[in-house]
């Protein structure tokens, strides 16, 4: 299996999304010379998720793509978890990133065909229980990430996490720039995590008012709650407000069922995640045109 960053023009994963993320941005995010990812949930079934693995597979070259990568929701509550695992097993996912429980079910399969596997850690106490069930890696989201985020600053999470591991770091949370990207690993990270900023962009499944939201959006039209999905996120205030959602008072937190979650489709339909970082956002562009001026950024400060 070909390193991970073999044909990185940045040290940059396009973060796997919640209904946002499908193989159009995978292929896309790829071909442009990042890490591309989506979360398996995306689809509906098995037997939908075989085909999405078929069409990235047969589309992305690794003698000069990026790698790409699937993410694998451990909740108890996602049923289909191992069904899931299997397939990305039979088509050599570079690289797995589990999230909303313990990897360690996953390692010894991912590890089998020569992939790697890292976690998704929002502290760390649970960087640490990741790195004790054997994974290769650590994404750890910090406060301002788009989605699901994590209580803690990149800069003390990273910080804190180079006192016990010397391994891969994968820093998520605000980051929306090139120059974001490099300070990232001023602070010790290997790779940098967006999500937020390829919303906007022609190859991303969001609805074409969800990209127009983000887009008009700044850091203040962000709330955090735990009343959606059951765990802490950050979503746009409009999309709260036009789902008829007080801001202010919001209901109590929902309990965590990764499936129902992707079947509760007006939910869906009208409230939008998206990270602190929407302020850098000003068009929707395609994901070739987006990488080209990261990197123009990135460049300009390195």
């Amino acid at each position: 299996m070909p390193p991970l960053d073999r044909n990185l023009r940045l040290p940059l994963f396009q973060a796997p999304m919640f209904l946002q993320s499908g193989p159009d941005m995978v292929i896309a995010a790829c071909r442009a010379g990042v890490l591309g990812s989506f979360p398996t949930p995306n689809c509906r079934t098995t037997q939908d998720l075989e085909l999405w693995l078929q069409k990235i597979t047969n589309a992305i070259n690794p003698e000069t793509d990026a790698a790409w990568a699937v993410n694998l929701m451990m909740h108890r509550s996602n049923t289909r978890r191992f069904e899931d695992l299997d397939l990305a097993v039979k088509y050599r996912a570079p690289l797995v990133i589990s999230a909303l429980g313990s990897p360690r079910e996953a390692v010894a399969q991912v590890h089998s065909y020569g992939g790697k596997i890292y976690a998704d850690v929002i502290n760390p106490l649970f960087a640490r229980k990741a790195l004790d069930a054997g994974v290769d890696g650590l994404v750890l989201v910090a406060a301002g990430a788009g989605g699901h985020t994590g209580p803690m600053s990149g800069f003390a999470f990273v910080e804190e996490v180079r006192q016990f591991w010397d391994g891969d770091v994968v820093l998520g949370g605000g980051i929306s720039s090139g120059r974001a990207i490099r300070a990232a690993q001023v602070l010790g990270a290997n790779y940098a995590y967006m999500g937020t900023r390829f919303i906007a962009t022609r190859e991303s499944m969001a609805d074409a008012r969800y990209k127009q939201m983000v887009v008009a959006a700044s850091g203040m039209d962000i709330v955090c709650t735990d009343a959606i999905t059951g765990v802490q996120a950050n979503w746009l205030r409009a999309s709260l407000e036009q789902y008829g959602l007080d801001p202010e008072n919001l209901p109590p937190p929902v309990d965590v069922d990764v499936l129902k979650s992707v079947g509760d489709a007006r939910r869906w339909r009208d409230i939008w995640a998206a990270g602190q970082g929407v302020g850098a956002i000003h068009s929707i562009t395609s994901i070739a045109e987006l990488v080209d001026h990261l990197v123009a950024e990135y460049e300009a400060v390195s």
